[in-house]
């Protein structure tokens, strides 16, 4: 298996409970378990200070308690010259890890989930972008490119691959939709980046029976008092926490019949697909139409109350043909996004 080994690198926060490692993140979850069905994958990430909910399948884990001791991980990994390198976006850990891997010449694969352009803007001003540009430019040109949208890389040498959470269980056992009211899920960190404290204080003014249930973490107390304080005591605006439960977030999408998605910025969301696959219709705004690509039943407002309500009465007026036409979309599976994955790293 030595030949065969892939040095996965994350920005990712992971805790430890004993031998059992912990994932804060569904996504960087099910990818190094993905990957490691095809190769002897050993995952270096950041250390949590917390119990992270998502339990990790897989047997080598190093976890790093700062930048420091991440480097001396990949320093040692050079024991096995032929082993490759795949870094999950690019960060100032990666980066470093990147300028580490150059050096010494070693084969890496980068891995683009979304745009650090647009989240460097929302996250750190616009006078930050120029720091992720310089990282991007210098991990990308010597690097192999896997992404999730063509518009994360555009240059005609990497590789653009279809990316899902789906397993056969989001496509069966239907759940009709109620109707009585609208019922509008949000599942996404409670980020500034993810438009949603902007999108609380536009639908506390609809004038439409309406609410709104929000699944996701909220990661200090900062945006925490900032959540409160927009939110107040209004009964039709529910937090429900995290979910790491995937049947019980099946539940939570058939318990809804909208996903509203109003970030400012993303790569390829899991939870469109996910919301589709359950015939749920996906509400977005202008920033990120670029994710539609061509599946059906996703529908884009602009930025402001009225065509908030035009929109969101459309697909309550005509939702049972909107079902029809959701049920058109052909749905990448996650198996095979770790086959496509895996296809390049052969390759390469």
């Amino acid at each position: 298996m030595i030949n065969n080994e892939l040095i996965v690198l994350n920005n990712e926060k992971v805790s430890r409970d004993g031998n059992t490692f912990y994932s804060r993140n569904y996504n960087f979850k099910i990818l190094p378990e993905g990957l490691n069905n095809y190769f002897n994958v050993k995952y270096y990430v950041r250390k949590s200070s917390v119990k992270e909910n998502h339990k990790l399948n897989l047997p080598k884990v190093k976890i790093a308690s700062n930048i420091i001791q991440f480097i001396y991980f990949i320093l040692l990994s050079f024991k096995n010259k032929n082993a490759k390198y795949f870094i999950i976006s690019i960060s100032p850990y990666t980066f470093t890890a990147f300028i580490l891997l150059f050096i010494f010449r070693r084969k890496v694969f980068v891995y683009l989930i979304s745009s650090g352009y647009e989240e460097w803007k929302y996250i750190l001003g616009s006078w930050t972008v120029w720091i992720y540009h310089f990282m991007y430019s210098l991990v990308t040109s010597y690097s192999t490119v896997i992404a999730l949208h063509e518009r994360l890389y555009k240059k005609k040498d990497g590789y653009v691959i279809e990316s899902s959470t789906l397993k056969k269980e989001w496509l069966q056992n239907f759940k009709k939709p109620n109707l009585d009211k609208i019922r509008l899920l949000n599942v996404a960190r409670v980020n500034p980046e993810k438009g949603i404290f902007e999108f609380l204080e536009m639908f506390q003014k609809l004038e439409i029976d309406a609410e709104i249930s929000i699944i996701g973490k909220i990661k200090n107390s900062i945006l925490q008092n900032k959540f409160k304080s927009i939110v107040g005591d209004n009964p039709n605006i529910l937090f429900r926490g995290y979910i790491s439960n995937r049947k019980l977030l099946i539940d939570a999408f058939d318990d809804h019949n909208i996903l509203i998605l109003p970030s400012y910025t993303e790569g390829q969301p899991y939870v469109v697909d996910e919301s589709l696959a359950r015939r749920r219709p996906v509400l977005i705004f202008e920033d990120i139409k670029h994710i539609i690509k061509g599946r059906k039943g996703i529908f884009v407002s602009q930025r402001n109350i009225e065509s908030l309500t035009k929109t969101i009465n459309f697909i309550i007026q005509n939702y049972n043909d909107i079902q029809k036409e959701i049920e058109q979309n052909k749905f990448p599976m996650e198996e095979n996004m770790f086959k496509q994955i895996s296809a390049v790293i052969k390759k390469n």
